[in-house]
């Protein structure tokens, strides 16, 4: 196994080698289910490509609520095995899979009324617990607690006095969402696997029903390349159906999108050292630590308008300002948002009209030979969708196939992780750098840190960081370009880093320093600087115009005033 290294030479030759031979398996869609699709079919020994036609994560899985859980909401609507399932894989993903980037965070459940509802939601939160510990993968976490409203104003000293007669409190877990599909990638690629973002398939080779390849546009270049696979598997979640009507076959089912959207706020705007969970009257609303930030979310909708760009309008923003001020002592306002971000959840189309009823289940098919399809699920359990799609795979492969290993094989950057984060004081004062700085390079980059510590050590201006968004190194942007397939702008103040979300500014005021720093690994002369710099304000303005409109017809036409700087 050798460390991968997604830089643009990288990109280039896996393009070159997937178009050179026969796969035994294409993956389509570079979102957390494609990743890990990838990932546990190069481990099972057969030879992988893995196509996005945007950037890694670019679509619904950099737009969640950024938490591995079991879905508490869930034993509600008596789905026990989904929750169990999810909670075994919250389990493995904090102590064996991806302890660097996936960790426990506490919320408070607040109880409105006295006696039935502690009893209720205590025997929940209890069956939680107990559901977790049994699937063997659950006993790293405190098991939940019942507090008075004096405890529980204790450690969340912001909600309303009035707003409670006690709380429950339960741990579940977070990552950065896009963190975690690159890390998947460059996982899959460690193992073998050729890897390509900004290729988009554009038609699918047939030989009589038999799907034995695909046609793919190299999006930055313009070229054209041939792949051929034994099993194509599509992987592209809400583009399920329009990735399905390139081969004009009838899907055995459909995909429904559901938007979401989220707030963020900064750390002062809310006195917890908890976060919270809160019934609405459709769904539940969570207010999640996230760094030196709240993230606040989230809606559930039904969306049919561009999914590449999911818009949120003004009445999102309100609707959950106003369900989250309900408890907080002091309200927040508009003028306390630092960023907004929408996506859209790939609901299994079913009888039921609302998105927040249909099925967070999956569903894999073999509509035509040669072509595997999985949807639906939840970010949680992408590892069990990934197995079950290559399980159905390895049936058109006609030759024996080992098992999966996925759930045995951890993410790069896990082994080291724990001794590193052990010695981090010695590796601070050796590095030059404050403890806190490499804390917060173990838990983005695990033990792949000390190749962000060697460009530092090259380049000591390396280690200061950004000006405008000092959460961040110098060294993290160029690590984006020339290690973590970042190709634009975009791709790292968006989702390398969440800059485009923690700051007031959006990442404006950043974008020229980051853009310089990516320059050289990328080959930009000035004229790209500024054609980057350019098209990032412009994005960001256009997404300011579309909060400020009052539906989503308004909000997607506003967000659409901003074309992708390469047209896809």
């Amino acid at each position: 196994m050798r460390t991968a290294t997604l830089g643009p030479a990288g990109r280039a030759d896996a393009l070159a080698a997937m178009a050179a031979t026969e796969l035994d398996v294409l993956v389509v869609g570079g979102g957390v289910v494609g990743a890990g699709t990838a990932l546990d079919a190069v481990t099972r020994g057969l030879s992988t490509g893995i196509v996005e036609a945007r950037d890694w994560a670019s679509g619904t899985s950099s737009r969640s609520s950024k938490l591995i859980h079991g879905g508490l909401r869930y034993l509600e609507m008596l789905d026990f095995a989904l929750v169990r399932e999810a909670l075994k894989e919250r389990g493995l993903l904090l102590e064996r899979l991806a302890p660097h980037l996936v960790k426990p965070v506490p919320f408070l459940y607040p109880l409105r009324h006295r006696g039935w509802e502690r009893v209720y939601a205590g025997s929940g939160v209890a069956l939680y617990d107990a559901m977790s510990v049994s699937s063997g993968h659950g006993r790293g976490l405190p098991v939940h607690r019942h507090l008075s409203r004096k405890g529980a104003l204790r450690v969340a000293p912001c909600l309303r006095k009035d707003a409670l007669t006690g709380a429950l409190q339960y741990y579940d877990a977070q990552m950065d969402d896009a963190r975690f599909v690159l890390t998947l990638v460059r996982t899959a690629v460690s193992y073998g696997a050729r890897a390509a973002n900004r290729a988009r398939v554009v038609g699918f080779l047939r030989e009589g029903e038999r799907v034995v390849g695909v046609r793919v546009q190299d999006v930055e270049t313009g070229g054209e390349h041939v792949i051929r696979a034994r099993q194509v598997v599509n992987a592209t979640g809400v583009w399920t159906d329009d990735t399905q009507a390139l081969i004009g076959e009838r899907g055995q089912f459909h995909v429904r999108a559901s938007k979401g959207i989220h707030l963020v706020v900064p750390k002062d705007r809310i006195h917890s050292s908890t976060g919270l969970i809160l019934r609405t009257e459709k769904s539940v609303l969570f207010v999640i630590p996230w760094g030196r930030h709240w993230i606040i979310g989230t809606t559930d909708t039904d969306w049919d308008l561009d999914k590449a760009h999911p818009a949120a309008s003004s009445a999102d923003i309100d609707y959950l300002l106003e369900h989250v001020n309900t408890v907080l002592a002091t309200p927040l306002s508009r003028d306390d948002v630092e960023g907004v971000y929408a996506g859209l959840r790939p609901l299994l189309a079913g009888e039921s009209d609302a998105t927040s009823k249909l099925s967070r289940e999956h569903t894999v098919a073999h509509p035509v030979p040669g072509l595997v399809v999985v949807a639906g699920g939840k970010y949680t359990t992408y590892r069990v969708m990934a197995k079950d799609a290559v399980d159905e795979a390895v049936h058109g492969l006609d030759r024996r196939v080992a098992p999966c290993v996925t759930e045995d094989t951890p993410l790069i950057g896990a082994e080291g992780y724990r001794a590193l984060w052990n010695a981090r004081a010695g590796i601070a004062a050796r590095a030059g750098l404050h403890v806190v700085r490499v804390e917060h390079l173990l838990d983005r980059y695990g033990s792949l840190a000390e190749e962000l510590l060697a460009l530092i050590a090259e380049d000591p201006s390396l280690g200061e960081p950004l000006a405008a968004a000092d959460d961040h190194l110098r060294a993290e942007i160029v690590y984006a370009a020339s290690h973590e397939g970042a190709r634009h702008l975009d791709d790292v103040l968006t989702r390398r880093t969440r800059v485009s979300i923690e700051t007031f500014d959006r990442g404006t005021r950043s974008a020229r320093e980051c853009a310089e720093l990516m320059a050289p690994v990328l080959g930009w002369d000035e004229e790209q600087i500024a054609k980057e710099v350019e098209h990032y304000e412009k994005r960001v303005e256009a997404e300011r115009e579309s909060q400020r409109q009052p539906d989503d017809l308004t909000a997607d036409a506003a967000r659409l005033g901003a074309p992708d700087i390469v047209p896809i």
